[in-house]
């Protein structure tokens, strides 16, 4: 017994032996790779995004000040954030349906829809554009019976939030089906079987367990929603003060060779990304101190 308890502790001190190998590195190596990842984040992350502040007071407050109160600018932002407002409601209905069919439930067709989930991130958001201008442009698909009924999508608001809708589509769907695949359907059945509703079973149970995950997807949806630029370009017009997004807006003022005014309305849009990754991050901070306390409540 005392052999065979030798020889299991022998076999434990040279699996860890072997897995401090094969994941201890020389000091070389660690500050080599080190170095790699920092220079990569400096020169692609870092220095632009300094450089977008450092162009955009360049010319002083009162520059930086005026491009932003400019009639066109505050249009610009006024439609990025109605893009914005329509587009996540929509896709945290859609994701949430689409993720709990596709986790709790087994149907024929399954996987062509989560195939189809996918399709924003494979197809260019350019082509996406173009795909709304043929169906409901003016020589679209339905552009006669659009301009017949005084409706028009291309060009406008509406296709402005289509396109963004479009982009935006897998996000919190792609977020939520992993996450609610992991946690089963045992609570959901156990609710059921002592009498909880449909609604009652998602209000008190699903919603719960997947509230950090929901709001992660929202986050990275709003944000795609309001950077997005190619799709937005191809339907938009580019009609300054009634279908310019901020990205729009940004593109049209450095084309204009108006440098400061271009960098203070893409320091907007850098800022709401940072704003972005801090909201990001203290949830990533929640969910995972949440997943903390439940593993001590289990045990």
């Amino acid at each position: 017994m005392a052999g065979a308890t030798t020889m299991h502790l022998g076999g434990n001190h040279a699996a860890r032996f072997e897995n401090k190998a094969a994941t201890s590195e020389t000091p070389l190596v660690k500050w080599t790779i080190l170095a790699i990842a920092l220079t990569f984040f400096t020169v692609f992350l870092l220095m632009p995004l300094i450089a977008v502040f450092v162009e955009a007071f360049r010319k002083g407050w009162e520059t930086y000040v005026t491009a932003l109160v400019d009639p066109d600018a505050l249009s610009a932002i006024k439609l990025t954030l109605l893009a914005a407002a329509v587009s996540v409601p929509l896709n945290l209905v859609f994701g949430v349906a689409a993720a709990w069919a596709i986790a709790k439930f087994e149907f024929r067709g399954k996987q062509f829809l989560i195939t189809l989930i996918d399709l924003p991130f494979s197809v260019s958001p350019v082509i996406a554009g173009l795909v709304f201008v043929l169906i409901f442009g003016a020589q679209g698909w339905f552009g006669s019976w659009l301009i017949d009924n005084d409706i028009k999508i291309i060009f406008a608001v509406p296709g402005i939030v289509l396109a963004s809708v479009f982009v935006t589509f897998p996000f919190i769907a792609r977020e939520l089906i992993p996450l609610m695949q992991a946690q089963g359907k045992e609570e959901e059945e156990a609710a059921v079987v002592l009498g909880a509703k449909g609604w009652q079973v998602f209000w008190y149970v699903t919603l719960p367990n997947i509230k950090w995950g929901l709001m992660y997807g929202v986050i990275l949806t709003n944000a795609r929603a309001m950077g997005e630029f190619g799709a937005v370009s191809v339907v938009s017009g580019h009609i300054r003060g009634q279908t310019n997004t901020l990205p729009l807006h940004v593109e049209i003022l450095y084309n204009e060779y108006m440098f400061s005014a271009a960098f203070a309305v893409a320091s907007l849009l850098a800022l709401l990304a940072l704003v972005t990754l801090v909201i990001k991050n203290w949830v990533e901070h929640q969910a995972a101190r949440s997943y903390r306390d439940t593993q001590e409540s289990a045990s």
